[in-house]
């Protein structure tokens, strides 16, 4: 099976900056979207950002200006890297990959890293 694993989140002042990793092993997989989703507490999970395997990116607009997705496909580990954080972007992010595994399609998700922006 494909598994993520995740790194980076922590405790960070407002306006400050993270830079969060996620390295994606296993066999036999290819690797098409990878991105980053964040829960916090008493809300839904939404998308942050994504990239495909050619390069597009997408952002949630809270996020624009500010995020910088980006990709090393050599490594199969996708990079968010997070500045002028804001307290509101305190949550549990979550790195997701989806592709090929031996022609057969997947999803998975990492076990998720704590951001929180507090002064």
């Amino acid at each position: 099976q494909v598994q993520l694993v995740e790194s980076g989140g922590g405790l960070v002042q407002p306006g400050g900056s993270l830079r969060l990793s996620c390295a994606a092993s296993g066999s036999g997989f290819s690797i098409n979207v990878m991105g980053w989703y964040r829960q916090a507490p008493g809300k839904e999970r939404e998308l942050v950002a994504r990239i495909t395997s050619g390069g597009s990116t997408n952002y949630a607009d809270s996020v624009k200006g500010r995020f910088t997705i980006s990709r090393d496909s050599a490594k199969n580990t996708v990079y968010l890297q997070m500045n002028s954080l804001k307290p509101e972007d305190t949550a549990v992010y979550y790195c997701n990959a989806n592709g090929l595994r031996f022609l057969l399609p997947y999803n998975v998700w990492g076990q998720g890293t704590q951001v929180t922006v507090s002064s």
